[in-house]
């Protein structure tokens, strides 16, 4: 089991930057692929970033692309999403989310994740 906690969400200006913290518990943290994926109000859960066991793999979505970076720190038992250049269109609950497959073919769906964090609130002002 894992237990996902995120921080660092807030309230930003269109154009500024955040960086989101996933602090994932147990010692197999290496053992799971990780995502963030992202929910605004009244839209669907979508996919933001994620990125492989051993960090050497990231994938984004076409959306955040250039602005967004996935890492993770595996002795730290954490993963970060680092978000530049915000937009209103940004805002959004981010969650973290882990699974044990490790082919990209899967990151993309929310289904293949079995561990999910609470979210974190991200609003960014025009």
């Amino acid at each position: 089991q894992v237990q996902l906690v995120e921080s660092g969400g807030g309230l930003v200006q269109a154009g500024g930057s955040l960086r989101l913290s996933c602090a994932a518990s147990g010692r197999t943290f290496s053992s799971y692929a990780m995502g963030w994926f992202r929910q605004a109000p009244g839209k669907e859960r979508e996919f933001v970033a994620a990125i492989s066991r051993s960090g050497g793999r990231t994938y984004y979505a076409d959306s955040v692309k250039g602005r967004f970076t996935i890492s993770r720190d595996n002795a730290k038992n954490t993963v970060y999403l680092q978000m530049n250049s915000l937009k209103p269109a940004d805002t959004a609950v981010y969650s973290c989310a882990a699974t044990g497959r490790d082919s990209g073919t899967y990151f993309y769906s929310a289904n293949n994740y079995a561990y999910w964090g609470q979210g974190t609130q991200v609003t960014v002002s025009s």
